[in-house]
């Protein structure tokens, strides 16, 4: 790092407002001493050794990372970001930021300037201007992220890591869970073992919902491969092996048509799944689930009824949206994804998702698919 000139540093230090620059990892390069004063700390504490983000708050930390680091990236500066930056004794001080990118590759550099936002007259008038600018901000930055080669990549990472950090642990401990079930365990074992393997089983599904919701989100939607199967005997199987996840709830299905058609069984009985958990848990507990399977000439619907109170109508737009989820939820495995992957298995088969739901006719989700029959 070059050396300031004495007069030019006495110039950065006389500014009103706090003045820094940082490398491409945010670690201080220079900064003046009013930031220094604002914040309690000496310029030998900040250069070289500590970064502008580490400074933030938690909440500062988040919004660096998911909202201004990518913003940046892509347009070379940002005006007006209202943060809160810590003191040294743990204090949040709110400044107002703006940020001016230079260079390239090593030589990167941010340029940024500080002011501090507490005792300003207008304060409360400028907080209102900056969150709706950000607003725009971040949702034009949504927009391109979807686009950019920095989102695909940083997602395909993701896939790995979730891949190999959580699945393979958890194959290797319902492995042995299923040692330990061949040597006889007693009643009580069984049970706890029992337990073990339905939580694994919980786990693996939870993450297959993760990569697939990573997956659609990159762009590349869900993959399938079609087979001809009898999607009667498909969903069949897929409603006993839930009955053994819900032994309290009542599953019924009924088939209509020829089963046969081309179709991925194994996606179609993740659809399922997803919908005979989303009945349970927002359904009537004391009513029967119905799952019912049509093939007709060209088109295959799969649809889920369970009685219970209605969808509320400020739900109903946004409820295949990821992270939705309902206020009665009865349960604690749904993080929100999985009407989301219902509709992007329908989606992936050339179909849709549609919803009816009241509190005369009960909830009735219905995926149909325009796949030709085999």
């Amino acid at each position: 790092m070059s050396t300031l000139d004495p007069d030019r540093e006495e110039l950065l230090d006389g500014a009103p407002c706090g003045l820094m620059q940082t490398d491409a990892k945010g670690v201080f390069l220079r900064v003046n001493k009013p930031f220094c004063l604002w914040l309690g700390y000496a310029k030998e504490e900040l250069i070289g050794k500590r970064r502008l983000q580490d400074l933030l708050t938690m909440g500062a930390r988040i919004f660096h990372q998911t909202h201004w680091a990518p913003l940046l990236e892509m347009q070379g500066s940002i005006s007006e970001l209202k943060l809160d930056v810590r003191h040294r004794d743990g204090s949040a001080v709110p400044m107002v930021l703006n940020v001016v990118r230079h260079g390239q590759g090593p030589a990167l550099t941010d340029e940024v300037a500080a002011f501090v936002a507490r005792d300003r007259d207008k304060y409360e008038e400028e907080l209102v201007l900056a969150r709706k600018k950000l607003e725009a901000q971040v949702a034009e930055v949504e927009r391109l992220q979807a686009e950019t080669r920095d989102r695909a990549l940083f997602a395909e990472q993701m896939i790995g890591i979730v891949s190999h950090d959580l699945r393979n642990p958890l194959s290797a401990v319902n492995t042995g869970i299923q040692l330990l079930f061949r040597h006889a365990p007693t009643d009580n074992q069984a049970r706890v073992l029992s337990r073990m393997a339905q939580s694994v089983d919980r786990a693996h599904r939870l993450v297959s919902d993760l990569l697939d919701f990573t997956v659609a989100r990159v762009g590349k939607g869900i993959a399938i491969n079609p087979r001809q199967v009898d999607l009667h005997e498909v969903v069949a199987q897929s409603v006993a092996e839930l009955a053994l996840s819900f032994p309290d709830r009542t599953l019924r299905h009924e088939t209509r048509g020829d089963g046969r058609c081309s179709v991925d069984p194994d996606r179609l009985a993740q659809l399922v799944g997803n919908l005979v958990a989303n009945a349970a848990a927002y359904g009537d507990a004391s009513r029967d689930v119905m799952v019912t399977t049509t093939v007709l000439d060209e088109r295959i619907e799969i649809s889920v009824h369970n009685w219970g109170p209605a969808i509320p109508p400020e739900l109903m737009a946004s409820l295949f949206q990821p992270m939705v989820r309902g206020a009665a939820a009865a349960t604690g495995r749904s993080v929100g994804l999985g009407l989301f992957i219902i509709m992007e298995i329908a989606k992936a088969h050339g179909g849709t998702v549609e919803v009816d739901s009241s509190d005369q006719r009960g909830t009735t989700f219905t995926a149909a698919i325009r796949a030709r029959p085999a």
